[in-house]
């Protein structure tokens, strides 16, 4: 009977792992091996980690929890978590084995969901990018393009101002207000609402973007609205409540409390899947954190 099973090993579930750790109470983080940014060349924004490569960021933050004794590392995948009658966990790998525990804190991270232009999925993560302050400053100066609509398109072109001057809201298709279109004149962004055919580059490095009719616009990066998903539908088997918390945001977040209890007993969440502001790794880390001492002091008062 572990005091706590983490379902989760990217940053939220290893810094909650670490504060868990160093409240010594038994703790199994289980890791997938599929964390979202592994993709992306350098981490962005967080203290002390600016510009380290992800896995080798992982990679030094499990060698830390190695140190603690009362937390053990498992690769899987975890299928099924059901809560039992005496209000204990018991979680199912893929494989068939099963553990228990008092606590559970879910920390799986999100599936990010983007417009299936050919030639985007190939250069994700390089200088085709979700956030603007993980992986604005590496494209600063360039070229920009910004694919989305509505309002988050609007906002997101404007917000890029900081980092470019150069910047076109591309739409794909859609097209855009008369009040949005004087907004972005005002501002001195351009904007095309052409269908897009494909993205193009070459590795990680973006070159151009081509339009349906076949003509180009030369870009070497572009912010793109993507959409957050919960990987499993473990939270919602468990009786936690996941909603569309920023509907302008896309985010499909579980609903925790400040200190991200879920509202179910003795069943935590922490990271990029309980959160309804931008995901990155600095607020991933502390949520981590917040999550893994609100575990630790239930466990410790006994209910």
């Amino acid at each position: 009977m572990w005091d706590c099973v983490i379902i989760g090993a990217g940053a939220a579930g290893l810094s909650a792992g670490l504060t868990l750790g160093r409240a010594r109470r038994t703790t199994l983080a289980v890791d997938s091996g599929r964390p979202s940014n592994a993709v992306a060349r350098a981490i962005g924004g967080l203290l002390g980690h600016d510009g380290r490569p992800p896995l080798e960021y992982y990679a030094l933050a499990r060698a830390e929890l190695a140190a603690y004794p009362s937390v053990e590392l498992a690769d899987g995948e975890i299928t099924a978590a059901d809560r039992q009658p005496d209000g204990t966990y018991a979680v199912t790998f893929a494989d068939g084995r099963r553990e228990q525990a008092r606590t559970l804190l879910l920390a799986a991270g999100m599936d990010y969901r983007y417009p299936p232009v050919p030639g985007l999925a190939e250069l994700w993560g390089g200088d085709v990018f979700h956030c603007p302050f993980c992986h604005g400053w590496e494209v600063r100066d360039r070229p920009t393009a910004v694919l989305a609509t509505g309002a988050v398109g609007l906002h997101g072109a404007l917000n890029l101002r900081g980092y470019t001057d150069d910047i076109t809201l591309l739409t794909n298709g859609a097209e855009l207000s008369g009040a949005h279109r004087d907004q972005l004149a005002a501002a001195g962004v351009k904007w095309n609402e052409r269908p897009l055919a494909t993205v193009e580059g070459a590795g990680s490095r973006l070159r151009a973007v081509t339009f349906a009719d076949g003509t180009e616009l030369a870009v070497s990066a572009m912010l793109v609205k993507a959409f957050l998903r919960q990987r499993s539908t473990l939270a919602r088997d468990l009786g936690a409540t996941v909603s569309m918390s920023n509907e302008n945001l896309g985010v499909e977040a579980i609903a925790v409390d400040p200190m991200f209890r879920t509202g179910v007993p003795g069943l935590f969440a922490a990271g990029d899947a309980a959160t309804s502001i931008p995901p990155s790794m600095a607020a991933a880390v502390a949520s981590g954190y917040l999550a893994g001492a609100s575990a630790a002091v239930q466990l410790t008062a006994g209910f």
